[in-house]
């Protein structure tokens, strides 16, 4: 290298030096807050939730009471009112008890076997059945079939059936925030189209934590994914606080009141009960599936 040229990459390196230092530590102070602003995994907790069914005020119930005959419990109503649900997590291992004024029952989450098992206990009887997620997409497909095969001569069904098939979520974030159970919280949007028309459901999560297999709590998500896919896996976080509209006109709260990270969950909490018949969903279809054609009114 002759003088001329060192000279001037000399010259060049102190004139720059200044703006090259400012460049590094900017480069370096984004960098941290990016890696900041990951929500941190957890794979231990107690979630503590509440779920408020409510109802129209101008509902006539009498148009609902016992349809179907025999005097028996209203359940259409079934979910109406507020239930508690405690969720404990550990690994792969999920279990949910919850319980309201009209029943209480306990749902095990095995993500390694990719297994769900429900027990209810409605009017002190107890009532189990286990599922694959084979037997879900099976029992869904199924489902969707009968719901075709009735269509071609209803054409309200066929109305309905195009509207009730969502297409997968997208997330829209916002900078609206709140603070729920001690947790800083962003509000979000999870919008789905479907042929007919587009919902968008507003939820609350906090981007400071994530849990392992464990998207939300409480409401359909928490009680086995009754009622649809909620599509709460797509958001950056965990989902605190959400209404979602449910049919006949009612709205359903959901909202995490606690969260525990620091307690040490044996693994004997995800343990089976032995007083409880668990069957299958085959074994649950071929008996006249009591409490599996009970939920789904």
């Amino acid at each position: 290298m002759n003088n001329l040229v060192y000279f001037r990459l000399h010259v060049f390196l102190r004139l720059n030096y200044k703006h090259m230092k400012l460049f590094f530590l900017s480069a370096l102070i984004l960098g941290g807050a990016a890696a900041s602003a990951q929500p941190k995994l957890m794979k231990q907790a107690i979630i503590t939730t509440t779920t408020n069914v409510i109802a129209p005020e101008d509902e006539d119930v009498s148009q609902v009471q016992n349809q179907g005959g025999g005097g028996g419990m209203n359940f259409r109503n079934f979910g109406d009112g507020e239930t508690k649900s405690v969720t404990y997590l550990k690994n792969d291992l999920v279990k949910t008890n919850f319980k309201s004024e009209s029943f209480r029952g306990t749902i095990f989450r095995n993500n390694t076997l990719k297994t769900t098992t429900t027990i209810f206990e409605i009017m002190g009887n107890k009532q189990g059945f286990t599922a694959s997620d084979d037997d879900q997409v099976a029992m869904r497909k199924k489902a969707d079939s009968m719901m075709k095969e009735k269509a071609k001569t209803d054409t309200g069904m066929q109305r309905r059936t195009r509207t009730m098939t969502p297409s997968p979520g997208i997330v829209a974030y916002t900078e609206e925030t709140k603070k729920i159970s001690g947790y800083n919280c962003k509000k979000a949007y999870i919008i789905t189209d479907r042929i007919l028309s587009k919902d968008s459901l507003a939820v609350w999560y906090t981007p400071e934590i994530k849990f392992l297999n464990l998207s939300s709590t409480g409401g359909t998500s928490g009680f086995g994914n009754m009622g649809g896919v909620n599509n709460f896996d797509k958001i950056d976080g965990f989902v605190m606080q959400y209404e979602r509209k449910m049919p006949r006109g009612r709205v359903m709260e959901v909202k995490v009141t606690k969260i525990e990270t620091d307690k040490e969950i044996a693994e004997k909490e995800f343990e089976l009960p032995k007083d409880v018949e668990i069957k299958t969903m085959k074994e649950m279809n071929e008996g006249g599936g009591g409490m599996m054609r009970m939920i789904g009114r």
